[in-house]
């Protein structure tokens, strides 16, 4: 084959795996909507890098938790975190900011983050290091961001310029709420990607806002985990096969959740004069249709549950877990297989599919952690309540996991 036909054929499939590959759901909303009136960061994370960990750091001015791809020996980018100021930060790809842009340098989304954290408290700080960071930024890309005084925004950021919208301006988001895929506003139409996972997004925040429900509950277990198809009006969650039927494969492309979901982060801010300390990371660490999400604390130090953990080369234990079930819902390998999901083995009429069997375990995690929230929002946070509520959980998880499913994790 000559290259200009190798490359006409093999080149469009490479660029369409890795816009895939490199999608997420992002949304900021604006405490002054929450229930609860503070603010919140979603990243519905999906990437190649499936294997995804948390790092607690402290080689900046602020010590800072961190989504992290168990891969990088160097823990040397940042997908997703919050630091001891309050100030929290995640990204969506964009593919539409740097139309034309012959610049070389790129993918420095991750690290970009990473000095965020080491160096931010405040948004007018992240707008201060978009302005001295020198130019091409190498990134394409909206970065999401909140902070302890009540700040909610959104930076379209290319490799040479940003544009701020603010979730506090009614004229930007008159709900509150701003969402992004994989465009940007400001980026030239034809390159949009993600528009079906927008507008199923776009479906779900505007009934949440009117009923009142912008929730960090609502982002993790309504959003995240929507089996809803927008375009199609499919939904997975309606009409249930039966677990004693034979599999059923169901097309499973352009849903929020995706094969190539890897996790689910939800930061909760704090209201304004409320101590930075309470800022809570609701991680998803896995597939977020196998995993269950576990909440932690910058305050907390080093000591993270050991399940959302790994030292290089491991991989952290719930992470793998959830991607053994994972494999229970595409055990298709072949060809495109990964594309569709065994619909009974994630729901059934009969209840035992694995999200059903899940949802109780991530409930009382949840509601466990709501009960420790509301003592130190009245007291203080304390540290040594942090690890009981760790080595509670993770026993809690890893109980679960093996009785339910048969998996230890190691």
């Amino acid at each position: 084959m000559k290259l200009r036909a190798f490359l006409a054929v093999v080149l469009p499939a490479f660029l369409f795996w890795t816009a895939q590959s490199r999608a997420c759901t992002t949304a900021v909303i604006s405490g002054k909507y929450t229930v609860d009136g503070r603010p919140l960061l979603l990243k519905h994370r999906d990437t190649g890098h499936l294997q995804n960990k948390l790092v607690y750091f402290t080689d900046g001015k602020y010590a800072y938790i961190g989504l992290v791809n168990a891969d990088d020996s160097l823990a040397a980018k940042v997908w997703a975190g919050v630091n001891s100021a309050g100030f929290a930060i995640m990204n969506s790809a964009s593919y539409n900011l740097n139309t034309g842009d012959t610049t070389k340098i790129k993918d420095r989304e991750g690290y970009l983050m990473k000095r965020a954290l080491q160096v931010c408290a405040t948004l007018a700080d992240f707008e201060r290091l978009l302005d001295t960071l020198a130019k091409p930024l190498g990134v394409e890309a909206n970065f999401g961001v909140i902070d302890a005084q009540g700040g909610a925004a959104y930076y379209e950021t290319s490799n040479w310029s940003y544009t701020k919208f603010d979730a506090n301006d009614p004229r930007t988001a008159p709900f509150g709420y701003i969402i992004r895929t994989n465009y940007s506003y400001t980026g030239e139409r034809e390159n949009d990607k993600g528009i079906i996972r927008y507008q199923t997004a776009a479906e779900l925040f505007y009934r949440a806002a009117q009923t009142s429900n912008l929730s960090y509950r609502f982002l993790l277990q309504d959003v995240s985990r929507c089996l809803y198809h927008s375009l199609t009006g499919t939904d997975l969650a309606e009409n249930l096969p039966s677990v004693k039927d034979n599999p059923l494969f169901v097309p499973f492309r352009d849903y929020i959740p995706r094969y190539f979901s890897a996790s689910t982060v939800v930061i909760q801010g704090v209201k304004k004069g409320e101590s930075p300390d309470l800022a809570t990371m609701w991680t998803v660490l896995g597939f977020p249709l196998t995993s269950v999400a576990i909440p932690v604390w910058v305050a907390g130090g080093d000591m993270l549950p050991s399940i959302l953990k790994a030292d290089y080369p491991q991989n952290a234990p719930l992470c793998s877990a959830a991607l053994n079930l994972k494999s229970r819902c595409f055990p298709m390998k072949r060809g495109n297989g990964k594309y569709y999901l065994n619909w009974p083995a994630l729901l059934n009429r009969e209840g035992e599919g694995i999200l059903q069997k899940l949802r109780p375990v991530e409930n009382a995690v949840l509601e466990k952690a709501e009960a420790y929230l509301s003592r130190w929002r009245n007291r203080g946070i304390r540290k040594d309540e942090i690890r009981a509520f760790y080595t509670a959980v993770e026993k809690s998880v890893r109980n679960s996991y093996r009785q339910l499913f048969g998996i230890e994790m190691r």
